[in-house]
């Protein structure tokens, strides 16, 4: 996506008007114009100029934001968001009032309360016109914005809310400046009846009064939405200016533009570490409160790796630059809440479409009105007060504001949590889904296999048995090997050398250490060397139940007892399942693994569907079936979970994950805690509720507003409205979406006392008319390969069995049929060959 600075915008049907300006350019495959951050994003294969020519030909300026040189275009962006606006605004309004006040005092404290006026001008009603006329031309001067680019709408035929202030305000002092044309000829004429007359008929101070309410509004509105980005500004300004490199063994400070990777650079406490890299030398604590949110600082040391604009407390680091520029953690947080400020929601184009006639339908209202009165009788005066009202009481601004600045605010909450959102879309729907799928493997569960139990046989210590597995198992390869290293280091055991060390490929290792013969594997596999005890085995299968892996060791045919690994939940995953599920949502957990495990965490963790034994294909094809349904999202972080994060309707990719699985989400969460799933949720429904209550507001004020302004009431009720009444309530109509969208900020992500539960119920996931079903078998008896081959091809010959899978390592078949079969036949086949079926699940 190309990101473009757009100027000269003022309200929601310019940006309107720029979109669809753009997207006539051939090549540009979408456009999406942020009224709020003045930016817009362009996708396609269409030239940069014939995009900026467009623009400019919707009577606009624009300009490309060059993303090469990541440093300088972040200060060009923080720029970009700075408030450059209200300090202009202020000046106008200051020196506005100036005049204001001293036309007011001539027009209203004169005329109504019988101020004293200098003698020159005792009973000189025609110089009195004069000042005033003079006055109000200072004013409209002052606030000659307005009219530049309201007319230039006209002239585009584009009209915009500039168009209806310029038009109430103009024609208020043209209108006046005919009247004072009247009073002179009627002064010359000695008509005193007709010079007061015409004294009342002059509008100088509304047509000031507009501009000025017009200009408190919209700086209040421009303050208010400076506020919207000071979460991206913050983290912006967290980007380190300047990094201290080391060249030919000297340090230099270079600007941070000139990093690249694979330099290396030092940082001493209390300096900002400017880009992300691994130590090389040293160790300290770093305070990663600017990206994690946690305040207590994270001890590194050699082989760690350091992000940008984290902070180190101590130590002195020297580390090796991995990623720089936009590629640094910091960078990408940035660039996600930028892009997403820069896409619309859904529900956006619901106002878009509103706003992009707004403009003209009040035109056309406020001239059918000044008919009306006209044709009821009334006085010119009276029909035009009526029509300016009805000009500058209509606000499109709020419409246009409604949704972006709700959007804006959230994205940098969701920042500020760690939880990105790449898209206004995504953030919108995110908060519908009905159904969760979890990846179970690192998203669920930690990713890194633990040791979880140590059952020592009898004769042997805890101790004894690790000692002999840390032997065995150093020189394996295996993730369950490096476990029980993990362990046997926290223990401090001593590294022995083993010789002879042989794997048995899907039964064990064995080795011989000092003579002594060491065995390690499967219950099988040391059932050859040494006599096991009904009593292990019977702990062995209730680990197993557990989701664990049991492990067993024997020295010199002598059982020495069993390890347990298992991938070990996260300490959050129970919580924030039960969390999803009090908000409505169905959660389900997929895996590749076998069912009895998956079935174990499934239930430990509380999830209301497990789907085990699933091949990265068929996990996408199982979020296409949940979509039959309803909404899903899918959570994951593999490059496995990749096309399953895509077919959903919503990707979350758990931030520690891979580059693959975060390319492929529509959120990332960088903490890489599931508790984050239900706050991102929880989120975005706060802020769809708050856009609600934005569009709202903005439709109710101008549905109540247009018809007062316009005199509707005024003959059931004699309800009139002054112009300048009308100018307020539009200054202030904007100013209240904003502020309303500001509350944002202070919304609880992990607060669940307000969760809502949404009505939905799931439906089994695999009926009859599923062309492909599967079938998992638990099996028990099965010892080597040639037991799982016996075993599929009982399976595999009948004719609705596609496919069979058989683990004697897991003790499963997974069976793929092509039409529904009693399962009563397979379990029957399979113990005629001499094995034991002791439960089935389909998924």
């Amino acid at each position: 996506m190309e990101q473009y600075t757009v100027t000269g915008m003022s309200c929601a049907a310019c940006s309107n008007r720029v979109e669809k300006a753009v997207s006539k350019v051939e090549g540009v495959t979408s456009c999406s114009v942020s009224l709020l951050t003045n930016s817009m994003g362009v996708e396609g294969t269409a030239p940069p100029q014939a995009v900026i020519d467009a623009v400019k030909a919707a009577g606009y300026g624009a300009s490309l934001q060059n993303g090469s040189d990541s440093g300088k275009q972040q200060r060009a962006d923080a720029d970009a968001l700075e408030d450059h606006e209200t300090p202009v605004l202020r000046k106008r309004l200051i020196a506005s009032l100036v005049f204001l006040i001293v036309l007011m005092y001539f027009s209203m404290g004169h005329m109504m309360w019988n101020w004293p006026l200098p003698s020159i001008l005792e009973g000189n009603h025609v110089a009195m016109g004069l000042i005033q006329l003079l006055l109000t031309a200072a004013v409209m001067v002052i606030n000659q914005k307005f009219f530049i680019s309201g007319f230039r709408g006209l002239l585009h035929r584009a009209p915009n809310m500039d168009t209806l202030v310029a038009l109430g305000s103009g024609v208020s002092f043209l209108y006046s400046t005919c009247a004072l044309f009247a009073m002179t000829d009627a002064q010359v004429k000695s008509d005193a009846d007709a010079v007061m007359h015409y004294m009342h008929e002059f509008y100088f101070e509304s047509a000031a009064m507009i501009l000025t309410l017009i200009t408190v509004g919209k700086m209040l509105e421009t303050r208010a939405k400076g506020k919207t980005t000071n979460a991206l500004k913050s983290l912006m300004k967290l980007a380190p200016k300047t990094a201290v490199l080391l060249r030919n063994g000297k340090e230099i400070t270079v600007p941070i533009e000139q990093v690249r990777k694979g330099d290396q650079f030092v940082v001493r406490a209390g300096e900002n570490i400017p880009v992300d890299g691994v130590i090389l030398e040293g160790a300290g604590a770093v305070d990663e409160s600017a990206l994690t949110g946690e305040s207590i600082p994270v001890d590194k040391s050699e082989g760690d790796a350091v992000s940008a604009a984290t902070i180190s407390q101590s130590g002195f680091l020297r580390c090796e630059a991995t990623r720089v520029g936009e590629d640094t953690t910091l960078s990408q947080i940035i660039r996600m809440v930028s892009d997403a400020a820069a896409t619309k929601a859904p529900i956006a184009k619901i106002a878009d479409r509103v706003s992009g006639v707004f403009v003209p339908i009040v035109i056309g209202i406020a001239l059918i009105t000044m008919i009306v009165w006209l044709l009821t009788g009334q006085t010119v005066g009276y029909a035009l007060a009526r029509s300016i009202s009805v000009l500058v009481i209509s606000c499109p601004c709020a419409l246009g504001l409604a949704t972006p600045v709700a959007i804006m605010v959230a994205n940098g909450v969701g920042a500020k949590h760690e939880i990105l959102f790449k898209t206004a879309e995504s953030l919108e729907e995110t908060g519908k889904v009905q159904m969760i799928a979890l990846d179970k493997t690192g998203t669920i569960t930690q990713g890194t296999p633990k040791v979880t139990d140590l059952l020592p046989a009898n004769g042997t210590t805890e101790e004894q048995l690790l000692a002999l597995a840390y032997a065995l198992e150093r020189k394996s390869e295996h993730p369950l090997a490096k476990a029980i290293l993990q362990k046997a280091e926290e223990a401090q055991l001593p590294a022995e050398e083993v010789q002879e060390f042989q794997v048995h490929a899907g039964h064990g290792l064995s080795a011989v250490q000092n003579g002594t013969a060491l065995y390690g594997g499967n219950l099988a596999f040391i059932q050859s060397y040494a006599a096991v005890s009904p009593e292990m085995e019977q702990a062995a299968e209730q680990l197993s139940e557990d989701g664990k892996t049991p492990l067993f060791f024997c020295r010199d045919g002598v059982f020495s007892g069993i390890i347990a690994v298992a991938d070990v939940i996260k300490a959050d995953s129970p919580q924030a399942v039960r969390e999803l599920q009090n908000m409505g949502i169905h959660v389900v957990m997929l895996t590749g693994d076998n069912t009895r495990t998956a079935n174990a965490i499934g239930k430990q963790v509380g999830v209301d569907t497990v789907i085990a034994g699933v091949l990265p294909d068929g996990k996408e094809a199982v979020i296409r079936k949940l979509k039959q349904q309803g909404k899903v999202a899918m959570v994951g972080d593999g490059i496995n979970d990749a096309p399953a994060l895509t077919q959903a309707d919503i990707g979350i990719a758990i931030g520690a994950g891979t580059d693959i699985a975060i390319d492929a989400a529509d959120v990332v969460l960088m903490k890489s805690r599931l508790s984050d799933v239900p706050a991102a949720i929880r989120l975005s429904r706060a802020c769809l509720r708050n856009i609600h209550e934005n569009l709202f507001w903005a439709f109710l004020y101008n549905v109540i507003g247009i018809p007062l302004a316009a005199g509707v009431w005024i003959p059931l009720f004699g309800w009139q409205l002054n112009p300048m009444f009308g100018a307020a309530a539009m200054s202030l109509s904007s100013f209240c979406v904003v502020t309303n969208a500001l509350r944002l900020n202070w919304f609880r992500l992990h607060r669940t006392d307000r969760d809502k539960k949404l009505k939905f119920h799931m439906q089994p996931i695999f009926t009859q008319e599923d062309s492909t079903m599967k079938l998992t078998l638990n099996i028990k008896g099965m010892m080597c390969g040639h037991c799982e081959a016996t075993v599929k091809k009982c399976l595999e010959a009948f004719p609705e069995v596609e496919q069979a899978e058989v683990s004697h390592e897991a003790g499963t078949a997974v069976v793929s049929l092509n039409q529904e079969i009693d399962s009563a036949k397979l379990k029957e086949a399979v113990e005629k060959q001499g094995y034991k079926v002791t439960g089935e699940i389909l998924g």
